[in-house]
């Protein structure tokens, strides 16, 4: 018998929509092997960094100098170090081995899980303790140089600026609050570029009182403001030590500190100018108390 003869065939019918059938005009996806993550598509987010906490009552330090100056401070009581290759190098050029503790070799992506994006690491970080306050008699005791008191300056990055300039011209110690001052910070330490381990540290209950207590021991206190009548460089007194009180960077000095100074000083800037930043005028006015001597 003879087969009858065979329908022409029309055109296909596309086949229904599936999850692995690609949309017109695109090649198909493959899938990915199985136990293995496909493709992450362009559009989709990106994982989220894990973010790591310290550890309590630490904090993380960060950049070569913050690290290598507490490294050497034996007050200091450190945890952990994290170095990338090139940092370890960099960090024995400062400070030769043995170190008090063995470092971590670490990528620098690591870094991301427990800094913030904008933190200069330089590749080196250490988890530590932070440094006990200092007694203020013990530092006068350790050294005759000019004593910085801050009235409610509570940027820690302008303390760790402030600290830096006391480090560089021979302060003998930078007072702070108990309150209404910043805690320790990897911010600060990384502003003051090591200093934070270098220059002693007080933090007094009443700054007026300390005031009185400077005074008792022969210092000269003086009074940064704006508004003053004598400038510094011809109020230092030449036979006895100075200290100087630095008022917050949008208030200046409050009140009773005014009144509990010996004398109100100004710096000599250009009308061009309202005032200068608080960590500014403190270098500019160390350096003059440092160059009289």
């Amino acid at each position: 018998m003879s087969r009858p003869p065979r329908r022409p065939e029309g055109p296909r019918r596309p086949a229904p929509f599936s999850r692995d059938a690609a949309p017109t005009g695109e090649a198909p996806r493959r899938a990915a092997p199985e136990g293995r993550p496909g493709p992450r598509r362009l559009d989709s987010p990106a994982e989220p960094v894990r973010r790591e906490k310290p550890e309590a009552n630490t904090l993380w330090l960060y950049g070569l100098h913050a690290v290598a100056a507490a490294l050497r401070n034996p007050r200091r009581r450190a945890r952990r170090l994290l170095l990338t290759a090139e940092a370890e190098q960099n960090l024995l050029e400062q400070l030769p081995k043995p170190w008090r503790l063995q470092p971590e070799r670490v990528e620098r992506a690591r870094f991301q899980t427990f800094l913030t994006e904008d933190a200069v690491h330089q590749g080196a970080a250490l988890l530590a303790e932070p440094l006990p306050p200092v007694d203020l008699d013990d530092a006068l005791d350790a050294s005759r140089g000019t004593v910085l008191l801050l009235d409610q300056v509570t940027d820690p990055r302008n303390v760790g600026a402030i600290l830096r300039s006391a480090a560089a011209f021979g302060a003998a110690v930078v007072v702070m609050q108990d309150r209404n001052a910043p805690p320790e910070t990897g911010a600060m330490a990384r502003a003051a570029a090591g200093a934070l381990d270098i220059v002693p540290v007080a933090r007094e209950v009443n700054l007026a009182r300390t005031i009185q207590t400077l005074q008792k021991r022969g210092y000269w206190v003086m009074g940064l403001a704006g508004d003053a009548e004598a400038e510094l460089a011809r109020a230092k007194p030449g036979d006895r030590p100075s200290a100087l009180v630095l008022g917050a960077e949008d208030t200046g000095l409050r009140r009773l500190q005014r009144e509990t100074c010996d004398e109100l000083v100004r710096l000599p800037i250009s009308g061009a100018v309202e005032s200068l930043n608080v960590s500014v005028a403190a270098a500019v006015a160390l350096y003059e108390l440092a160059r009289q001597g």
